[in-house]
């Protein structure tokens, strides 16, 4: 019987550290995102430096200062696409927006480091964010549902999907 309980627990253990390893990972290269948002026919990258009062807003939309000063892009017309990586716990995870006209278009879990929280990268939480647009003092015009066990990456992408909409407007009115 103790033989028994003793294999049903490390078999328990075993799929709970194997759904933990297989949560991390590479859902999509960066690089297929921008294409896939493109239509393969993706443009040259451009870049916009974090100074001044970007810098400052983007600041205050994270909580902190973006770890890079250059942040690429890419643009054809009205249209961005915004690969950006913030911490969710402890690791960067990799996010892509594609803003059209202001508003989110679409965005994917490109990368996810994280041992919790995976579920972010899932349809039900991303969908949420479609259609989605700044309102005053860079707030997104919806409310986004948390995930228990996932609360600091909620967190982490509310904030980048904040952060790409800002700089879609930003470089638009350039």
């Amino acid at each position: 019987m103790v033989a028994l309980l003793m294999r049903i627990v490390i078999v328990f253990i075993a799929l709970i550290w194997l759904g933990q390893i297989s949560a991390k990972g590479v859902y999509q290269e960066p690089d297929s995102f921008i294409s896939q948002a493109f239509n393969g026919a993706t443009p040259e990258p451009s870049r916009v430096l974090l100074k001044g009062d970007v810098k400052k807003q983007i600041k205050e939309i994270l909580g902190h200062r973006y770890k890079s000063i250059r942040i690429p892009y890419w643009r054809e017309g009205n249209k961005t696409v915004w690969i950006l990586e913030r911490i969710g716990k402890e690791l960067p995870i990799t996010a892509g927006f594609v803003i059209t006209d202001d508003k989110i278009e679409n965005f994917r879990v490109l990368v996810f480091r994280e041992s919790r929280g995976w579920e972010i990268r899932n349809d039900f939480f991303t969908r949420q964010f479609d259609g989605g647009h700044l309102v005053k003092k860079n707030k997104l015009d919806r409310k986004i549902d948390n995930i228990t066990g996932a609360t600091l990456s909620v967190n982490a992408m509310k904030k980048l999907s904040r952060m790409a909409l800002y700089l879609h407007q930003h470089v638009i009115s350039e």
